[in-house]
């Protein structure tokens, strides 16, 4: 198994030469990025990932943005995914990493949706990555687990600093098993969060060695299981992000690290630790 590195394009400002050169930087094959809603608009990011030889991870989100519409319904949000896989046919991404779904919704909403929602990708023959996130269906792993239990075909993305933000804590006592999840995640976000937060100040930062390392044990786990899953390839992108998960000064406002240092730095940690990791041997009955 090798592993894919991605580059996020959250919060990018800058053109596809820039783009480009970033991602051959950080050792990584392509962007993840949202995939636009017009068509005009996939077909030119369609051209750009062409021209620069990049693969790419497309982003969806079934309610409008990150922040769901509160009002739209199960229908919008299919409806939503409708247009995602028709924009899916133009852009060829590697598979869709969706955003999905309400944190509102009980658990009966969430069954007819993702049944509805698989089954739709699958008849398009789109992979589909269901992402965790707070805001979303899958903003707490206990709702994710009882959602596995009811549909256990879904697939996942795989961004633990969220549920570390809505359980307050790191997720690593005995009782938090999570291995049901770990051997359906599809793909890889790996930013740090903390009991406090999504995103840490710094992963290199001493006072966050253990929120590092828990981290890092389940992307871990996670690779072991793709092993065994006969995964040829692993996808990770590092994503530290804007939008208030940079810690900023009071007053000032300045960053207490760089964005593009903070991933780059994540993403040449990973490819590190992936040489360096041994996959399961498997066990011959």
């Amino acid at each position: 198994m090798q592993l894919d590195i991605f580059k996020s394009l959250w919060g990018w400002t800058g053109d596809w030469s820039h783009c480009s050169a970033q991602v051959r930087e950080m050792g990584a094959v392509g962007v993840e990025t949202r995939l636009p809603l017009e068509a005009g608009a996939q077909r030119a990011m369609a051209h750009a990932l062409a021209q620069h030889g990049l693969a790419c991870i497309a982003v969806v989100f079934t309610g409008g943005g990150v922040i769901p519409h509160q009002a739209w319904t199960v229908e919008q949000h299919l409806q939503r995914l409708r247009e995602a896989l028709d924009g899916a046919a133009l852009v060829q991404p590697r598979f869709l990493n969706l955003l999905a779904g309400n944190d509102r919704w009980s658990l009966p909403q969430l069954v007819d949706f993702f049944g509805r929602a698989q089954a739709m990708a699958d008849e398009a023959g789109v992979v589909c990555s269901w992402e965790t996130h707070r805001g979303s269906a899958l903003y707490s792993p206990w709702v994710t687990l009882a959602l596995i239990e009811q549909l256990p075909q879904l697939r996942f993305t795989a961004d633990i600093s969220h549920w570390v933000v809505v359980c307050e804590r790191r997720l690593d006592d005995p009782l938090d098993d999570l291995s049901a999840f770990i051997e359906r995640v599809h793909h890889v976000q790996a930013r740090v969060g903390y009991d406090q937060g999504p995103q840490v100040p710094h992963f290199e930062a001493p006072e966050h060695a253990q929120d590092v390392a828990f981290h890092q044990g389940v992307w871990q786990s996670i690779w072991a299981s793709q092993a065994q899953r006969g995964y040829a390839r692993s996808t990770l992108t590092p994503e530290f992000g804007p939008d208030g998960y940079t810690h900023r000064l009071p007053f000032t406002q300045a960053p207490v690290a760089d964005l593009h240092a903070l991933n780059l730095g994540m993403a040449h940690r990973q490819r590190s630790r992936f040489d360096a990791w041994t996959p399961p041997m498997e066990v011959t009955p």
